[in-house]
């Protein structure tokens, strides 16, 4: 869970998060939407990966990002706990 809130912690991955949310994209599609280098990008999406935020799958040349909804519905799950 430490690993989930550290990479939740930035403002870059939570923008990839509402990238994702739309639909599934490459590296390079999400490296267009900002200002940032494109090593920086694969930072933030290798920490994502490691928090198992989002799944990546070789598609040809690319590599396709998605949004792992269970471990978001996981983390919601175990937020609500607190409101009981």
């Amino acid at each position: 869970m430490n690993e989930i809130f550290k990479a939740l912690n930035d403002a870059t991955r939570r923008e990839i998060l509402d990238l994702l949310k739309e639909k599934d994209r490459s590296a390079g599609e999400i490296a267009d939407a900002f200002s940032i280098s494109k090593p920086s990008i694969s930072h933030h999406l290798d920490i994502l990966k490691r928090a198992d935020l989002i799944t990546s799958e070789k598609n040809g040349q690319f590599i396709i990002y998605s949004i792992n909804t269970t471990i978001m519905e996981d983390v919601l799950q175990w937020i609500l706990t607190f409101k009981q």
